[in-house]
């Protein structure tokens, strides 16, 4: 029986990631579980069938004409609420100076930091839709948003308020969010104290508005040292917060060593991971999230993303969108790096901002793959061969986004 509001998609190249264990390491981020030419029937917001030919009805049905669907993308680290920009900063190093001495010099971070802090809730709010909303546009259906350019507990709180606003209420963004705290994004020279007043005041604050939030810290030089991070990841494992933690995008300075230790859900960036680190990460829990917009946009080094896929770690792909290293909202574009850059196969790279992205926030039961009983979060691209996403650099945007079964861009 056809309810009202089930759409039936026909005919499409099928990349549905439904055969094999969660997360994917090692050979099986190459096992797409393709079907060549075939059906998904969602009902009430859910895919309710996946096959060839189904003998199905729909209220709404669309001829894929052999074009390509894939799982909505998934951004498990982004930093898509701030506010003002930094041009001024892009020149900098156009000019030559380097992302660590305009941190040192009180730009870079501080600089959105001080934009921040000045914009209001509702502000925030709207720019971050303004920001989800290009993500969108290139296929991306869930998203996690950190906080960190507030570094004090009124601000980190308003930060919050706006990325939970910007994903529920009228004028809100389709998109699925979820946030982080990253309290510990930078070291502000200007309060006192301020290390014992992220751990002691803001992480508490923040970690009552939401039970459970994962909590993010950035460790490097002229950011948080080593035993400054190890003090905060006490204090939020105590509040049952999952960790997550910036290591060694610049230097490498024991953090993807404490996050093993601790349990860490995600270790972010590695750039500069040293050698006798990968076999660690890969035989760890941890997830290696590769951010290569970053490499990209900052020093050119890029994480060792082909030695962790082969020593079988879980990797995972992200965007980092953010106003100063990876100005960019395109999750097809760290694709098409990433495979270039870090020797990923783009079946892998599709794996890494699908399946094992869903992993990182804890959404691989629902989210990242076309199975029956996930959310119909789709994505139908004007091709027909799947290597094509990866492939093209900067390339069009898909022919329709569907949210919950919903056609949200295109259609």
């Amino acid at each position: 029986m056809t309810a009202a509001g089930d759409l039936l998609i026909r005919g499409a190249r099928l990349i549905t990631l439904a055969r094999g264990s969660v997360p994917r390491r090692g050979a099986a981020m190459r096992d797409l579980g393709v079907i060549a030419r075939g059906d998904v029937l969602v009902r009430d917001g859910l895919i309710a069938q996946v096959g060839e030919s189904l003998d199905a009805r729909a209220a709404s049905e669309i001829d894929a004409a052999d074009r390509l669907l894939t799982p909505g993308l998934i951004d498990c680290h982004t930093h898509a609420c701030w506010a003002g920009d930094r041009l001024d900063e892009f020149e900098q190093r156009l000019a030559g100076a380097d992302y660590l001495s305009i941190l040192e010099a009180g730009g870079g971070i501080m600089s959105t930091v001080r934009a921040t802090r000045a914009a209001s809730e509702r502000e925030l709010s709207r720019l971050t839709i303004d920001h989800l909303d290009r993500m969108l546009t290139f296929g991306t259906t869930t998203a996690e948003v950190k906080t960190g350019y507030g570094l004090d507990t009124e601000t980190e709180c308003r930060m919050w308020r706006a990325i939970r606003a910007a994903g529920a209420g009228p004028g809100a963004s389709p998109m699925r969010l979820l946030p982080t705290f990253l309290g510990a994004h930078a070291i502000d020279a200007g309060q006192d104290d301020f290390v014992e007043r992220t751990i002691r005041e803001t992480l508490p604050a923040v970690a009552a508005l939401q039970p459970g939030i994962a909590c993010d810290a950035y460790c490097e030089r002229s950011a948080w040292s080593l035993e400054q991070t190890r003090r905060l990841f006490e204090a939020a494992r105590a509040l049952g917060c999952p960790l997550r933690v910036h290591a060694d995008q610049f230097n490498s300075l024991g953090a993807t060593r404490l996050a093993v230790e601790m349990g860490a859900r995600s270790i972010d960036h590695l750039e500069a991971i040293a050698a006798e680190d990968v076999p660690l990460v890969a035989g760890s829990g941890a997830a290696a999230v590769l951010l290569p917009i970053s490499g990209f946009c900052t020093d050119g080094r890029y994480a060792p993303g082909r030695a962790l896929i082969d020593g079988g770690a879980i990797v995972a792909l992200a965007s980092n969108y953010n106003p100063g290293s990876a100005p960019s909202p395109s999750l097809p574009f760290a694709m098409a790096v990433a495979c270039r850059m870090m020797k990923l196969t783009p079946a892998e790279a599709l794996t890494a901002c699908t399946v094992n992205a869903a992993h990182v926030l804890g959404l691989a039961d629902c989210a990242g793959r076309l199975a029956p009983g996930f959310a119909a979060d789709f994505v139908l691209w004007d091709e027909r061969d799947e290597r094509a996403l990866a492939y093209e650099i900067a390339g069009v945007p898909p022919l329709a986004v569907f949210i919950a079964g919903r056609p949200v861009r295109g259609g």
